[in-house]
């Protein structure tokens, strides 16, 4: 379990690239505009205890509050024994529950669907139309594309003339990243979605990814039911914790 756990986790954080990243202990410190939790969260690579473990949380409060960002950790099996006690203990607030999911998607080739090296204006405009995408989120999107070190791409899906869904991938060893799904509402129920990661999936499949793996709020119980249909089953959770 614990081995999958590490190379999912080694795969989501080359997934989602975040300019600032210091380590402190076995945790990895990161930070980019405060937009996505991912890019701008502390989060432990090691489940070994921890005996500074109450101090290191000090030191990355006071760090996040130096770069004039709310300090944010995220919590999933590979935390210290006694960190979400030590959390709550100190006034950090659970913010949301998220699950990752991975499996083997049937891969397919889509010609209405268009892949880019970066994303473009329709891109854009798409995922605009999710209610989640924060002004701070765009940006770290368009900052992001060039701080990659592993293949990337932007997928658009055109239906009736128009730039109709829209998701982005990233292929790292054995694994096919899925991330920002979204579909215009006027094209929602038609299984574009799941067109998407399918082309997703094919393109990784050239670079010899096996897998497919993405991560959703547990609340988006469209995206949930979205993936489970397509295969992709729960491999962990993590929970983000706060200090106001």
């Amino acid at each position: 379990m614990l081995e999958l756990v590490h190379a999912l986790e080694r795969a989501t954080l080359n997934a989602l690239p975040s300019p600032r990243v210091v380590f402190d202990g076995p945790f990895v410190v990161r930070a980019f505009l405060g937009g996505t939790g991912r890019a701008n969260a502390a989060c432990s690579l090691d489940p070994s205890p921890d005996l500074e473990l109450a101090a290191r949380i000090t030191r990355v409060a006071a760090h996040y509050h130096r770069l004039g960002m709310t300090p944010r950790f995220r919590s999933a099996p590979l935390d210290p024994p006694g960190l979400e006690a030590l959390l709550r203990g100190g006034g950090w607030v659970e913010a949301d529950e998220s699950h990752v999911t991975c499996g083997q998607v049937v891969p397919r080739e889509d010609e209405a669907i268009r892949l880019l090296p970066a994303p473009d204006a329709d891109w854009l405009e798409v995922i605009g139309t999710v209610e989640y995408q924060s002004a701070a989120r765009r940006a770290e999107k368009q900052e992001a594309v060039k701080l990659f070190a592993i293949p990337a791409i932007w997928l658009v899906l055109h239906e009736e003339g128009q730039a109709a869904a829209a998701m982005s991938a990233t292929c790292d060893g054995r694994f096919t990243g899925i991330f920002d799904i979204a579909v215009r509402p006027e094209f929602r129920r038609r299984g574009l979605a799941q067109r998407l990661i399918r082309a997703a999936a094919h393109w990784g499949q050239g670079l010899g990814a096996r897998s497919c793996f993405a991560q959703v709020a547990i609340s988006n119980t469209a995206s949930v039911a979205l993936q489970a249909g397509l295969g992709l089953t729960e491999a962990y959770r993590y929970r983000y914790f706060v200090l106001r």
